[in-house]
């Protein structure tokens, strides 16, 4: 019978060094860590670590969200900071910072990265202590930043468009769906469904027909009469993303590509006759659906509307002074 290799016990240099030599096996691209348990900055990625035992590890009780890094500023940080502070609160964690402090350590961590694209993910959790269901008795939270590269897509879903499917799997309840947890099991299953069958990704549909969002992104429709449609977001996350664009697209009325912008129910049999179907996001930005459940959605090509949308997004996030933080770099 095979033995195991023998199991040594490390010590402090061993494991820094291992987890080095993880990070050339399997190259990252994260540019700098911040975290209250360490009080401080890292930028070796080989020390952007948290605790086994901190309850957002082992029982996903944690909330996070993300903002994006352009031409040297942050868009729409505070549109993201309202909801991790809403999901802060459903989720029964307490803010180890003031708003004003996060959102200083949040620009701090980006100016330490240098790099002035790319993304900001950053987390709250309920600190570490014990392996048990409830938090640690006098856990003290852990807020922690990370500057990376951001999720990249493949350009041909933007010049060809995505194919997805309805998911067997359930639609969150409206409690989670709304609450950006780290918990996010239902949006991986949906994920890797879609590729085991060849597709791009998955789209939930409600227990009454309604359609809901996607893995990790929002769906919205343009009807054949015109108007650009998009589920409400009582059961779904509300995406800062597509609460702007909905705002954006107003100005698509006056070049005659929609006639009216509306969140509401979006019944299934109504999406399917829809000659434009697209994924919302912070990260997808604007993505054309071409094919759904096999069948070509309009004419089977990227429409006019998406392509308008995303354009007045990335004009938006160079030019929306408003919504753009500097980074004192």
């Amino acid at each position: 019978m095979p033995t195991t290799t023998a199991i040594r016990i490390l010590n402090a240099d061993d494991v820094l060094g291992r987890l080095r030599d993880l990070r050339t096996r399997q190259p990252v691209r994260f540019w700098a860590f911040y975290s209250s348990q360490l009080g401080g900055i890292v930028i070796d990625p080989a020390l952007m670590v948290i605790p086994f035992d901190d309850h957002m590890v082992h029982r996903g009780h944690g909330v996070f969200d993300t903002a994006a890094i352009v031409d040297g500023k942050i868009y729409d940080l505070e549109a993201h900071l309202d909801r991790f502070v809403r999901s802060a609160r459903a989720s029964k964690l307490a803010l180890p910072l003031t708003r004003e402090a996060i959102r200083d350590v949040i620009v701090r961590t980006t100016a330490a990265s240098g790099r002035r694209d790319g993304s900001i993910r950053y987390w709250l959790s309920s600190g570490p202590g014990s392996l048990g269901l409830a938090p640690a008795a006098g856990a003290e939270p852990g807020f922690f930043v990370m500057i990376f590269a951001g999720l990249t897509y493949p350009a041909a879903w933007y010049t060809d468009g995505l194919r997805v499917m309805t998911t067997t799997y359930p639609i969150k309840p409206p409690l989670y769906a709304v609450t950006k947890s780290t918990n996010y099991l239902p949006n991986v299953l949906i994920q890797l469904e879609a590729q085991e069958r060849g597709l791009d990704n998955g789209v939930f549909v409600d227990a009454a027909g309604h359609v809901g969002e996607s893995s990790n992104m929002n769906v919205a429709f343009v009807t054949a009469d015109g108007i650009l449609k998009h589920p409400r977001f009582d059961h779904i996350l509300s995406g800062c993303t597509s609460l702007r664009l909905l705002e954006l697209a107003a100005a698509l009325t006056g070049r005659a590509l929609l006639t009216d912008v509306r969140v509401c129910d979006v019944p299934v049999a109504e999406a399917r006759a829809a000659r434009e179907m697209m994924l919302l996001g912070s990260s997808v930005k604007v993505a054309p659906v071409v094919e759904w459940d096999g069948t070509p959605v309009g004419d089977g090509t990227p429409g006019p509307v998406a392509r308008a949308l995303r354009e007045l997004l990335e004009q938006d996030m160079r030019s929306a002074r408003d919504r753009l933080l500097e980074v004192p770099y």
